[in-house]
């Protein structure tokens, strides 16, 4: 079994891998109820990236779990979810920014960290720019639509060790926000590292 990454992501942090064709990447939740925001890249040609509208469209689910195709603004599968262990991940939620935290909770709110500078930050390091940065998956967040069809942000069902397994059906760039939200339940109101382990084609021990 060849192990290429094992790493803990600290709270509210950025991150960032690249995957070849057939390596798994698992993401943990390492203390429950934590909202791991992830985007997907081409890393051959970041012009292609993730699409949350093409994603829900070839599961007709709007959320992520087991079987789930990620795909790409061209059509194509970037990953493919091999295992899940919690049954729903978010799609339609976004990523938090300081100017949405202002108006959902108050001007007061507007000087606290998000993830779309998380994601800022990341696009420095990757030679992009902030138009490169696109709608995101919100593993472990729960967002379930109410029967008037709005949104809700409510306690995560996702527990201590939770994690979510994804094999790569492309060279993708993989980043990751651990969301540093403190104004919705999306992280239990206190942001909590994950974890990320890499395994190489062939050695995933859930193959």
């Amino acid at each position: 079994m060849t192990t290429l990454l094992d790493r803990e992501n600290p709270a509210n942090a950025p991150w960032y891998a690249v995957l070849e064709p057939g390596q798994v990447i698992r993401i943990a939740d390492t203390e429950g109820c934590q909202a791991v925001d992830t985007y997907f890249l081409n890393a051959d040609d970041t012009g292609e990236r993730y699409d949350h509208q093409q994603t829900v469209l070839a599961q007709k689910n709007i959320f992520v779990t087991t079987g789930t195709r990620i795909m790409s603004n061209e059509g194509r599968v970037m990953l493919t979810v091999l295992d899940d262990t919690v049954g729903n991940h978010d799609t339609l939620g976004g990523a938090c920014a300081c100017e949405s935290n202002s108006v959902r909770f108050g001007l007061d709110k507007r000087h606290l960290h998000a993830c779309r500078e998380n994601y800022l930050q990341l696009a420095d390091e990757l030679g992009l720019t902030k138009q490169d940065i696109v709608p995101n998956v919100n593993f472990f967040m729960n967002v379930p639509v109410e029967k008037n069809g709005h949104l809700a942000i409510v306690d995560g069902v996702s527990k201590a060790g939770s994690y979510v397994d994804l094999r790569a059906e492309m060279r993708v760039i993989v980043a990751v926000s651990n969301c540093p939200q403190i104004n919705n339940p999306c992280n239990a109101f206190n942001p909590t590292p994950s974890h990320v382990t890499v395994w190489d084609a062939g050695s995933y021990p859930g193959a």
